[in-house]
Order: C-alpha cells, then structure tokens, then sequence
C-alpha cells in the first residue's frame, strides 16, 4: 500500500514537473502545435506522461519492474514501444499502415505474453486493443477532457484489477491515473501543452491492455457487458466521427472538429464543462463495469448505457460542425480566456 501510494504520488509530480519542462524547451524551440487548437500551444505533452509513469512503477525504491508480477512487464514495454511510436509521429507524420501495424504487433505482445488466451480469442482481443487505443487517442481534442476520461477509468480498472488479485497490473494503473492527474494541472483550459499522439496513444494503449487482461477469466457475456461500459465514452466518439464523415463524403482520416467535444461545446458548454461532462459520463460507465465484473449486476444491466450513447451520438449529429464558420468557432472557443464561454 505504501509503496503503491509513493508510486502514485511520485508519478503526480513528475509528470507535472516534466510537462512544464517540455512546454519550456518546445517553445524556446520554436515549435508550434496542430490541430483545432491555438497554434502555439505545445503537444509533446505526452513525454510526460510516458515517462511518469514508467519511471514510477519501474523505480527500484518503489518496486521495480520485477515486483509487479508475471505479465506486467511485457505490457509496460509494448506501451513503451507505442509512446514511441507516438511521439514519431508527433515530430513527422507517419502512415496508417505503420502506426495500426506497430500497434498490432505491441498488442499481439501482450496478449501473447499476458493474457493467457488461445488464438482465437487472443486475435480479437488484439483488435480490441488496437480499436480502443485508436479511440482513446480520437478523444484528444480538447483542453482536459481525454485526460480526464483516461483518469477515470484507470482508476476503475485498477479496481478491477484489485479484485482480481493482480497487483501489479492494479499498480500500473493507479500511476498511469496520478501521471494524468498531475498532467491535467497544465492541460485544463485554457491548456498549456496537450498529449499529442505520444501520450494519447500510450494511454490508450495501457487502458486498452488492461481491459483485456482483467476480463480473461470472465464470463464472456459479463467480460462484454464490462468491456463495453468502460470504454462507453470513447467508444461512442469514435462512432460519431465515423458516421459524421461517411455522411458528409469526408475521407475518414481526415482532422476536423466534429468530435464529441466540439460538439457539446458548440451546444452551448464552456470547454471546463465539455470535459466534466464527459468524465462523469466515463464515472457512470466505470461503476456499472465494476458492478457487472463484481457480479453485482448482471451483464444486461448495461443496455441503459447503450441506449444512452445510441442517442447522444443521434442528438449529437445533428450539431453542425464542418465548413469555414464551424472551424474558426472551435479555434476561438480553444483560445478564450480560462472561465470564458466556449
């Protein structure tokens, strides 16, 4: 517990000290950001993260690499090999094909090492993975809200992960939640420095992982049920920046802002609230997974839930959100003073 709580703590301040540091030197660098945001705002803030995390969990004072137990290890250094990944692509664009293809290879290294499953059920959970890292780091796009969903349901998942007697992996998470609460401190709106695809692709990665590695001994119809709820939120953004594309003939890889966010903020809510509501909607998710993987709820005790992200995605499509008006609305939404309407 202790050393689980220094851990913790020291993954706080780290990432918080390390994000400050990064946004220096990219700065006195010359670097500008992309994107919906304004443009001198920093997005190698996922350095931080990544290195927050993994220095903490693999200090020697705290437990080192090898007292997290079996499996642990092999996720920590695929995830390592995703931040990367990442962070090449925050400093040159890279291909779809090299970013899904090292993702599925990181992810085949978990499920083949950590998870325990057959084949079969190993190739969809290495799709799973590769989906739900994807989605996690669609979310990104606007000021506090991917970091504070992730948070939400790292915290949730280390529950889970108590529950199940895996310690380490429950440790993981717990840091990975305290690195994205120390990060939040610069990243609320009006943000300072934001993930990129280094530090969104890493935690989507870890949180994707876990999901896998803590539902591998479940029913299959409650390990759904679980999965489904944690990921709720992400899930439904990924739908609706699908559906919202197909439907307007834009290539699907296209940036835009048509995300959830963008569209609670163009509904009327500050960009504070936009985040806010989404981690609460990501809370809701998180306890009736830790209900249904309790065996507290039964796995259909999360229709409610489908039912409420099949019609935030209907209502929310209806928010216009592509041409010229749509686009300098959300730059000057990013850039308005902390506490200003979005």
């Amino acid at each position: 517990m202790i050393s689980g709580l220094t851990a913790a703590v020291a993954a706080l301040l780290c990432t918080a000290l390390l994000a400050a540091v990064v946004r220096a030197a990219v700065l006195r660098a010359g670097a500008r950001g992309r994107g919906t945001r304004p443009a001198r705002t920093p997005h190698l803030g996922g350095i931080a993260v990544a290195v927050g995390t993994l220095a903490a969990v693999g200090a020697p004072p705290v437990l080192g690499l090898a007292g997290l137990g079996d499996g642990v290890g092999p996720l920590i250094g695929a995830a390592g090999a995703v931040a990367l990944l990442g962070l090449a692509g925050d400093l040159r664009p890279l291909g779809a094909r090299v970013r899904i293809g090292v993702q599925t290879a990181a992810a085949t290294v978990v499920v083949a090492l950590a998870s325990g499953l057959s084949p079969g059920p190993g190739a969809l959970a290495v799709l799973w993975i590769v989906l739900v890292t994807n989605a996690f780091s669609l979310l990104d796009a606007s000021d506090g809200a991917m970091g504070t969903v992730a948070a939400v349901t790292a915290l949730g998942l280390a529950v889970c992960a108590i529950a199940d007697a895996l310690p380490g992996l429950a440790l993981l998470l717990s840091v990975l939640a305290a690195s994205l609460t120390g990060f939040l401190v610069h990243n609320w709106h009006p943000a300072r420095i934001v993930l990129g695809h280094c530090g969104s692709l890493f935690t989507g990665f870890l949180l994707a992982s876990a999901t896998v590695l803590v539902h591998t001994e479940a029913d299959p119809a409650r390990a759904a049920a679980s999965l489904f709820a944690l990921t709720a939120v992400v899930l439904a953004d990924a739908v609706l920046v699908l559906v919202s594309r197909r439907r307007a003939g834009r290539a699907l890889a296209d940036g835009a802002a048509d995300h959830i966010a963008h569209r609670l903020r163009r509904s009327g809510l500050t960009v504070q609230g936009t985040a806010v509501v989404l981690g609460i909607a990501a809370l809701a998710g998180t306890v009736t997974a830790l209900l249904v993987h309790d065996g507290r709820l039964a796995p259909p005790a999360v229709l409610p839930l489908v039912l409420g992200a099949a019609v935030a995605v209907a209502l929310l499509l209806k928010v216009p959100v592509y041409g010229d008006e749509a686009l300098r609305t959300e730059s000057a939404a990013d850039a308005a003073p902390e506490g200003a309407p979005a």
